[in-house]
């Protein structure tokens, strides 16, 4: 059945969401109930802990995909992009006439309505910065909505509606729908966009990286002109789609030329100590609990957007120092015997040699033992097999175990874990390869000492890996 784009109808009372227990839909349909709709959800497997949180919140779910789960005759169906097209929901939405739409066209409609909306977009530091922007504007008063890709410390949520002007949206490249091949970030309609990097990535759905560029040089055309940029001076890839625009484009970085720069920056923990110019003035010296250059990259673009809107320093100065930080972004998970387990998402080599660098300059008595798992579908094909050797130069001990599904990616195509510890080892690295979870959880009980940091980096649960650790220490 050919189903296209549909428009989203006004009124509506009742709205089913088809794959619910995702990350993302499941925060909007929180929102949505939130908001007085009468929400409904289904999924192909209905799994806690997302499954009793919608429950507890009076959703209600149905478990499995079935025509009969439309039988109540909702308003509005939205899709997920999990969902493929031969599913019997959508097939039986599209055969209703009941309308439908993606995800972010209805966290657009619903959440974003009547608000100026800030998207911040990138290869890397999407979480992160748009988490920290949420909490400025939060902590100077602003009462913002907001809907990101992690769950934020300060709100103990990944989404929240506010009163005020402002919605920050975490703006993903990844397709929108099995209908929609766009990227999400389309369907946002940014009064103001944070640019942070622009990389190859996502090999499951991108060719090369022209492809990636295209993308964002789709987001950067639809914003309306004299609309504000905040892009990366540092990174060549942005300053290449930046040309041009008419758009008002703040830059920012370390290049001499960025209009917002970072000055001289040094550790003090839990902070990191960091002094802002604004062209040839300084506009301030901040505070902020997070690790590495990146982040501090990271929260200059935070300050450059809040200045344009018209925060005082003093004000964005506060909510820097008392952000606390976003679960699985260089989150201590425990302590055990003076061994620290640190979890982190980085799985691109650049993030992961950005994080090790970052980790690095807050620890640097004790050992840092890097243990990497590659399962997005871009590390698990063989695109940055050369570039994780590099990556891990600030480790002093990698841990890489076989990935999991590798027979669902092409055998010509598939990365090899043991390659990588080969050519780690080859180039005067400590690194060990293991086919199982435990049996490395085994190997750095007897392996780890007091002051040595476990970095665990994953996109994944990675089998429950830093419970196990801390068990086992």
């Amino acid at each position: 059945m050919d189903m296209k784009l549909n428009r989203i109808p006004d009124p509506v009372k009742t709205i089913h969401l088809i794959a619910v227990c995702g990350t993302a839909m499941g925060a909007l349909a929180l929102m949505l109930k939130e908001m007085g709709y009468q929400v409904t959800g289904s999924d192909q497997a209905v799994y806690p802990p997302m499954s009793d949180f919608l429950k507890n919140n009076g959703i209600a779910l149905f478990n499995g995909y079935s025509q009969e789960n439309l039988a109540h005759g909702p308003d509005l169906v939205v899709i997920g992009n999990a969902v493929r097209k031969d599913n019997p929901e959508a097939l039986a939405a599209a055969e209703r006439k009941i309308p439908f739409c993606s995800m972010p066209q209805a966290l657009k409609w619903f959440a974003g309505k009547g608000k100026e909306a800030i998207v911040i977009a990138g290869t890397h530091g999407k979480t992160t910065t748009s988490s920290l922007m949420a909490w400025v504007l939060q902590s100077a008063g602003a009462d913002p909505s907001f809907m990101v890709g992690g769950i934020l410390n300060n709100f103990k949520s990944n989404y929240r509606i506010g009163r005020g002007a402002h919605i920050v949206f975490e703006g993903d490249e990844y397709n929108t729908a099995f209908f929609d091949k766009g990227p999400k970030f389309l369907h946002y309609d940014p009064a103001i966009t944070i640019l942070t990097s622009v990389e190859f990535d996502h090999a499951d759905i991108f060719e090369d990286l022209n492809a990636v560029k295209s993308a964002f040089n789709a987001l950067l055309s639809m914003m309306a002109p004299g609309s504000t940029l905040v892009a990366c001076a540092d990174d060549s890839n942005v300053a290449s789609l930046v040309q041009g625009r008419n758009l008002k484009v703040l830059t920012y970085g370390m290049a001499d030329h960025a209009m917002w720069r970072l000055g001289e920056s040094r550790c003090e923990p839990p902070f990191q100590v960091f002094n802002i110019w604004k062209g040839e003035a300084p506009f301030g010296r901040f505070r902020i609990r997070m690790m590495g250059a990146y982040n501090l990259l990271n929260a200059l673009s935070v300050v450059a957007v809040a200045d344009s809107i018209g925060l005082s320093p003093e004000k964005i100065g506060a909510g820097l120092e008392t952000f606390e930080g976003v679960k699985r972004r260089q989150e201590i998970r425990g302590v055990k015997n003076g061994v620290t387990i640190m979890d982190d998402f980085a799985h691109h080599p650049t993030a992961v040699k950005e994080t090790l660098k970052g980790v690095r300059s807050f620890y640097r008595q004790g050992r840092i033992i890097a243990v990497f798992e590659p399962r997005t579908n871009s590390n698990k094909r063989r695109v940055f097999q050369e570039s994780y050797p590099d990556a891990f130069a600030d480790a002093d001990m990698i841990v890489v175990p076989e990935p999991e599904n590798l027979e669902k990616i092409p055998e010509g195509e598939r990365f090899s874990s043991e390659k990588l510890v080969n050519d780690l080892v080859a180039a005067g690295k400590k690194a060990h390869y293991f086919r199982s979870v435990d049996r490395i959880v085994e190997f750095i009980a007897q392996t780890a000492a007091p002051g040595d940091v476990v970095l665990v980096m994953s996109s994944g649960g990675f089998g429950g890996i830093h419970e196990k650790l801390l068990k086992r220490l």
